[in-house]
């Protein structure tokens, strides 16, 4: 048997006085007790102790540790009673003396586990006290044994307390260079995935100021961070200092910076990074080119952007729907529906299969085209494809049912989606909501509002909205007022499209009085004025519209596009046609370009007049000036040829619409109809009929209407029936409309 004397220095406080004594511990262990473990137990001796008192302190506790967990292997983890224990006591000095805490580490860091479950245990003592040191020498044990996956609850504390203290040790300290610079990356790393940017751009530029160069994965990271911040000036500060100290950017530094400046408009500057990068040696892959095709179509240039997808194919790259996708949805944005189907045609023909991202791409075209027939056939080849259908798609579907008033078909999808194991959003609540106020169903979406809430979807802004909207459709401005208060409340803060809501309700229903307190409520803008402006031309009060205007003025808020185009309007529905075009000339004259609006509104004004000369004149003009006419522009013309009994020319802009992609809609072919009918055209106009419904365009009563104008009242229902069952053969359309979803 062995004697091993540990003597030690013990601090001890009991009340107010503290003193020290000598503890004398006689352990008796076996030369096998020695043998049978790997622990690092130290004979101590004479010469030992002779040490300073701080030496024979460190030794003392490494040693207890090691015993502790000889003798329990759960020591250190957690205490198993209540109050002091036995470890506390012992450990009393380590716990309040920061400073030999740090040291005692440090002597057990060719032990990294140990030594990670003594501090977490030590740092969970009453009266403890973390220091700076003792966090850099936990975190550089850890480093040193590559566990860094284990610090994260460690610099979760270090950034929660003395960042700058610990960082400057790290840098200013003893500490092996590898070492530092494996701390300080993490540091980054941590501090960009927690988006805290003031730290992580501090940490950045101390290390970088210190020569400790960071890891070009975290600067892509803080770049990242900056990007989704939208804090363009310093992600640039970032880059220029990376430049400055030669840390070399990769592919995916050129892709984050090219898609920040493409998100930002400035696609210029993404093409001059394209070439510095090539300079460089680094060679763009497909997201980088598709990062160019998203920030050209967001800018309209469609032609650079399939240039794009040209260079990847060149370039040997896969052409994915990532490729095709931005543009197929830029031309749905823009209504050239044909045109996207084009491109998701070629899509398939260069090997790339569309997405279900794809497909709601074109069923939202679609449908916002009114089109529900060929969107719900879009959904069923998405099927075939087995590619399932999200709630994505089945919103989008909803919303295409209700923009038509069939609400029936709406509420049918719900009940579908939901066999498909998907469920209802938030979106789909509102989107039916919608669609009811549209059709003027407001005890409907009243009580689909107390359905949401028993569902666990409480109403938002947009609800509320949604049904203030509805009630002032009806005339019901008592209704509408109590569901805004409602809303307040409930504790929703209204937005500008409540309020803007509500304003043109009230000033549909000419309480002038009311809008313009509630004008006075909103913190005024530009928007705030021109919703007035037009409530006001709306009423015919132009008189009330131009004093706006000036008091718009006075508080130095310049009148833009929209508000121009509304007073022209105005002037123009008026029959006052000069004074619509002399504030066309003073718009332009002033710096303000008129928009597709603006020139659409005059085509019309003109055409219905007989006009279609002057008509033609402006549509030419905007075309000169890159304005691309839209459906309604060529409607308006469309509807001021047939006006004039001039078929041909009516039939011309219609072939040259189709041309462009752009795809008519109900208004376009009622136009023909009526305009064939009043000319006595009836297999022609019956042909439209017949045509419009093949390409899933529903006829309203405005069409029907233009069909049988003369037909008697008694007749028309008759007729329509005969239309729709033995003309169309489609019976289901009379079953659909028979259904009832109350």
């Amino acid at each position: 048997m062995s004697l091993h004397v540990r003597s030690s220095k013990t601090i001890v406080t009991t009340g107010k006085h503290s003193f020290n004594f000598i503890k004398v511990r006689l352990t008796f262990l076996s030369k096998s007790f020695h043998q049978s473990h790997n622990y690092p137990f130290v004979k101590t001796n004479s010469h030992n102790c002779t040490n300073s008192s701080i030496d024979c302190s460190e030794f003392h506790f490494k040693n207890l540790i090691f015993s502790a967990i000889e003798r329990n292997y759960r020591a250190f983890r957690y205490n198993t009673k209540p109050g002091p224990n036995p470890l506390q006591i012992r450990f009393q000095a380590v716990i309040f003396e920061p400073e030999l805490f740090t040291r005692v580490l440090s002597s057990i860091k060719e032990h990294p586990r140990i030594a990670l479950r003594f501090f977490h245990w030590v740092e969970k003592q009453p009266g403890f006290t973390a220091s700076d040191n003792s966090f850099v020498a936990i975190l550089e044990i850890l480093a040193d044994n590559n566990l860094m996956n284990r610090a994260y609850p460690i610099m979760e504390r270090v950034v929660c307390g003395n960042l700058n203290g610990v960082v400057n040790a790290i840098i200013d300290g003893n500490m092996n260079t590898n070492i530092a610079s494996k701390l300080l990356d993490f540091m980054l790393f941590f501090l960009a995935k927690k988006v805290m940017v003031e730290q992580c751009l501090w940490v950045f530029n101390k290390m970088v100021k210190s020569k400790f160069l960071p890891d070009v994965k975290n600067c892509n990271r803080i770049l990242k961070m900056l990007r989704d911040m939208k804090l363009v000036h310093k992600r640039k500060e970032v880059y220029s200092r990376m430049n400055e100290n030669d840390i070399n950017p990769n592919i995916i530094t050129y892709n984050t910076l090219m898609d920040s400046y493409c998100k930002e408009g400035e696609v210029e500057q993404a093409l001059c990074l394209l070439e510095e990068m090539q300079t460089r040696g680094c060679e763009p892959n497909d997201v980088t080119y598709n990062t160019l095709i998203s920030g050209f179509v967001k800018e309209g240039n469609f032609d650079q952007a399939k240039g794009m997808i040209s260079k990847i194919s060149v370039a040997g790259l896969n052409v994915s729907s990532y490729s095709y996708n931005p543009l197929i949805r830029g031309y749905c944005e823009k209504g050239l529906i044909v045109e996207a189907f084009n491109l998701a045609e070629e899509m398939t023909s260069f090997g790339a299969s569309p997405t279900v991202y794809t497909y709601n791409i074109l069923m939202y075209g679609l449908c916002k085209q009114g089109r529900v027939v060929y969107a719900r056939q879009q959904h069923s080849d998405m099927l075939k494809k087995n590619l399932i259908p999200d709630i994505v798609s089945y919103n989008i579907l909803i919303y295409g049912y209700s923009l038509l008033g069939r609400i029936t078909e709406a509420f049918l999808l719900v009940s579908e989606l939901r066999r498909r194991n998907l469920f209802p959003t938030m979106i789909t609540y509102n989107t039916l909501m919608q669609g009811l106020c549209g059709s003027g169903n407001m005890k409907k979406a009243m009580e689909l509002k107390g359905e949401m809430v028993n569902l666990g979807f409480p109403p938002d802004v947009y609800t509320y909205t949604i049904l203030v909207n509805g009630c002032y459709k009806i005339g019901d401005s008592t209704m509408a007022r109590e569901t805004y208060q409602e809303m307040i409340r409930n504790g929703l803060q209204p937005d500008h499209y409540a309020y803007t809501t509500r304003i043109v309700g009230e000033l549909k229903l000419r309480d002038l009085t009311k809008a313009s307190s509630l004008q006075e409520e909103m913190l005024e803008n530009s928007i705030i004025y021109n919703v007035c402006v037009h409530g006001l031309c709306k009423t015919a009060n132009i008189e009330e519209a131009n004093k706006l205007i000036k008091e718009m003025v006075s508080r130095g808020f310049v009148p833009d596009h929209v508000t121009y185009t509304t007073m022209i309007c105005s002037h123009l529905e008026s029959g006052n046609i000069q004074k619509g075009k002399d504030l066309f000339h003073e718009m332009q004259s002033k710096g303000v370009n008129p928009t597709v609006v603006t020139y659409t509104v005059l085509i019309h004004a003109h055409a219905v007049t007989a006009r279609v000369e002057m008509a033609n004149k402006y549509f030419v003009e905007m075309q000169k000036k890159g304005i691309v006419p839209n459906v309604i522009t060529y409607n308006a013309l469309i509807n001021g040829y047939c006006k004039s009994k001039s078929m041909e020319q009516a039939y011309g802009y219609f072939s040259e619409m189709e041309a462009r992609g752009l795809v008519p809609n109900k208004y376009s072919y009622t136009i023909l109809i009526n305009g064939n009918c009043d000319l006595g055209n009836w297999s022609e106009a019956l042909r439209l009929y017949i045509e419009m419904v093949e390409r899933g365009i529903e006829p309203d009563l405005c069409t029907h209407g233009a069909l049988l104008k003369k037909v008697g009242w008694d007749s028309k229902v008759n007729a329509v029936h005969y239309l729709e069952n033995v003309v169309l053969g489609n019976e289901e359309i009379c079953e659909a409309k028979s259904v009832s979803y109350l």
